[in-house]
């Protein structure tokens, strides 16, 4: 049997893994305002808001070091084992969430919930730069990261909705069992790598693997094949165009971690919503990030076909993505009415996943498959770190219900990311070993 457009049915796998992801990931902060009645009600308004943001925390950190875990797992046994791994110990963690009693245990299955959902963004682009050729890898990256967006957009009003029959607990125990659904269809479908795989057509096969080959000069078509770069950790993090990588990771990241973390209680706390209004509203920033995610995707791609250089394409993307959300950022200083800050909300999404979609591709553009997971590993580790920083600091930041102050070091942020990109990778390019 051969399945025509097999590399398309993958991404799509990978992205609804996504949504999966942050359904689970978004039910703590939806739950959050009934979690906190439960088990902590004795507790002052910022008391909650701190153990939220300690819990938070220990999920990011362990986030941040997951990744660079499973960016070498991934090039250890391969996609397929890697999303099973992942995805399987991540959903048996959002279950063991029903059984929270307190801010320990809360700690304790956040932990393992974020080692194992951080493999699924190194996996994402290791199964990016095995699938795709290098002119289709930001449009497929496009497609991945609105599978985030996608969650984000489902997962608040479907928890929501989910509080009107069930308990918190059993929220939990409903959207981790999700993940074990999409283990049959991943399984089944994704038997091995485009070069030895049974279902692809001669013709995908050719068109992916020759997009894949690197000359010495593109412009000279009797240029010998180049041999991939596939450097030692230590010489990957020696070359200043991983740490352009890692920077701009870490610096654009936490502005989606503020608001992953921080819009339902951002809207609890500002608004006076409680979870079934925060269903209503909190939706709403996700859809920009949706539309942003494959309109950085189509816009790289359609560069990169009308000619442009892969320097150029990124550049343009990343720098587009975060000129979009600079203003949209200091303009949540005083927003006025919610239906207003949402759609702010949505604006920096949207600028936000033009850009990040780009930013993750750059392992790919710059190193051999097999190095392609560790720098993605390493980026998503010092990301999460970021995010960690801007998290812990949210609550003293937000004293008194006013978040301008975080808002405006997003800002700040944005200019970093687009600083280390253009100051630490003086061309976007398959880099070669150093003599």
């Amino acid at each position: 049997m051969k399945l025509k457009g097999l590399r398309w049915w993958v991404i799509a796998l990978i992205a609804l893994a996504t949504i999966i992801n942050y359904i689970d990931r978004q039910a703590l902060s939806v739950l959050w305002p009934d979690i906190v009645e439960d088990l902590f009600p004795d507790k002052s308004a910022l008391e909650r808001k701190q153990i939220y943001a300690n819990i938070s925390i220990v999920f990011v950190f362990a986030y941040a070091f997951g990744q660079a875990i499973f960016g070498k797992i991934f090039d250890w046994v391969g996609t397929r084992f890697g999303f099973v791994l992942s995805i399987g110990v991540w959903s048996l963690a959002t279950i063991a969430h029903a059984f929270a009693q307190g801010v320990l245990s809360f700690s304790i299955f956040r932990a393992i919930l974020g080692v194992a959902e951080a493999g699924n963004w190194p996996g994402a682009a290791k199964g990016n730069a095995e699938w795709f050729p290098t002119k289709e890898r930001a449009l497929a990256q496009g497609i991945f990261n609105s599978g985030a967006a996608i969650g984000g957009i489902i997962a608040i009003p479907l928890i929501a909705y989910l509080t009107i029959y069930f308990s918190w607990q059993m929220v939990f125990v409903i959207v981790g069992a999700m993940g074990f659904l999409w283990l049959v269809p991943w399984l089944i479908l994704v038997k091995a790598p485009p070069g030895s795989h049974p279902w692809i057509t001669e013709e995908e096969r050719e068109y992916i693997l020759t997009g894949q080959r690197r000359t010495v000069d593109p412009d000279d078509a009797s240029s010998a094949e180049e041999e991939e770069y596939n450097p030692s950790t230590g010489e990957l993090l020696s070359r200043k165009e991983s740490w352009g990588v890692i920077i701009a990771s870490a610096a654009i990241d936490p502005i989606w971690w503020l608001f992953v973390f921080w819009i339902p209680i951002y809207l609890n706390e500002v608004y006076g919503m409680d979870v079934k209004a925060i269903g209503i509203y909190g939706w709403v920033p996700y859809v920009g990030a949706m539309f942003g995610a494959w309109f950085g995707g189509l816009l790289a791609q359609n560069r990169l076909k009308a000619g442009w250089s892969t320097n150029k394409t990124r550049k343009l993307t990343i720098t587009l993505g975060c000129l979009i959300m600079l203003p949209a950022l200091l303009a949540m200083a005083n927003p006025g009415a919610p239906a207003i800050a949402v759609m702010i909300m949505a604006v920096i999404l949207f600028g936000f996943q033009t850009a990040i979609g780009n930013v993750q591709t750059l392992p790919s553009d710059l190193l051999g498959k097999k190095a392609v997971g560790t720098l993605s590993g390493f980026s998503g580790m010092a990301a999460k770190l970021g995010a960690v920083g801007l998290t812990s600091l949210v609550p003293i930041l937000t004293a008194g219900g006013n978040y301008t102050p975080a808002f405006i070091i997003g800002a700040s942020l944005a200019i970093i990311a687009m600083a280390a990109v253009w100051i630490l990778i003086p061309k976007i390019e398959p880099l070669k070993k150093q003599q």
